[in-house]
């Protein structure tokens, strides 16, 4: 089972000193805030996430066994008979109610900040991506069955951290702050994912899934209009996010095509 972080990033405030004609000096800065659009898809996936629990503890009940885990869970020997889909529904399953619970806690720090900067469709895709990219890595190299959202909770961490980078300009001496608290929680939970029983590949695979993505996808703000009425403008395009979905997909998929193959 994942273990995923389990401490928030405080969401960004930006003040900016505004611009102003010669000889007139405006009585203070101009505030300027994130995108404020609700985290619908982070409450979504957090309801599915909790309904296919449910699913599973009612299935065990009635039939003896899990049967969304079954499913669901990442098993090698079934994606290598072709059950791909296995390497994405694991972020919905979850093997205890500690389990789910500290998924879900670290789901609602972490991606209700992200969801405003990255907007709906982009952040999905992170998440998605990530969850994808961490259960390539543990088919890889870990041959037990694995179940759980870390892989895409670790992707939302590294996405964190690139945010925080790609918009230093913004954020200013919290930047390193944020940069700082992020490494930290990184490196203290995949510590932790060294205990036995926890898919350290997949927290790992998580984390270089949600970098190349944010990296190359990330929401990049720059302010325009100066007082008093300043605004944040992602310079990223819808391109940029679709080529960047294309390349972390594609670098995974290279991936589990070749372990498939020394599988064999």
């Amino acid at each position: 089972m994942n273990q995923p972080p389990s401490s928030e990033v405080p969401p960004p405030q930006f003040e900016r000193e505004p611009t102003y004609a010669p000889g007139h000096t405006p009585p203070r800065p101009v505030a300027v805030t994130p995108p404020s659009a609700q985290p619908y898809v982070t409450y979504g996936l957090m309801g599915i996430t909790i309904f296919v629990f449910l699913l599973q503890y009612f299935t065990q009940a009635a039939l003896g066994y899990d049967l969304p885990a079954l499913w669901g869970a990442k098993v090698n020997q079934a994606i290598a008979a072709g059950q791909f889909w296995r390497l994405i529904t694991p972020v919905f399953l979850h093997g205890s109610i500690f389990h789910i619970g500290f998924n879900m806690y670290a789901l609602y720090l972490f991606g209700r900040g992200l969801e405003r900067g990255y907007g709906h469709g982009r952040f999905l895709t992170l998440y998605l991506l990530g969850g994808f990219g961490g259960n390539v890595l543990s088919m890889m190299f870990t041959a037990a069955p694995s179940l759980g959202a870390s892989t895409a909770i670790f992707g939302l961490l590294s996405a964190q951290g690139v945010f925080y980078y790609q918009n230093q300009t913004l954020f200013g001496k919290m930047t390193w702050r944020a940069l700082q608290n992020i490494f930290f929680i990184a490196i203290i939970n995949l510590a932790i994912g060294l205990s036995p029983g926890i898919d350290n590949w997949g927290h790992i695979g998580g984390l270089v899934a949600g970098l190349i993505f944010s990296w190359l996808a990330g929401p990049i703000f720059a302010i325009e209009g100066g007082y008093p009425v300043a605004k944040l403008v992602d310079q990223r395009s819808s391109r940029d996010v679709w080529i960047a979905a294309a390349i972390t997909f594609g670098f995974f998929a290279v991936l589990t095509v070749g372990a498939l193959f020394l599988m064999r």
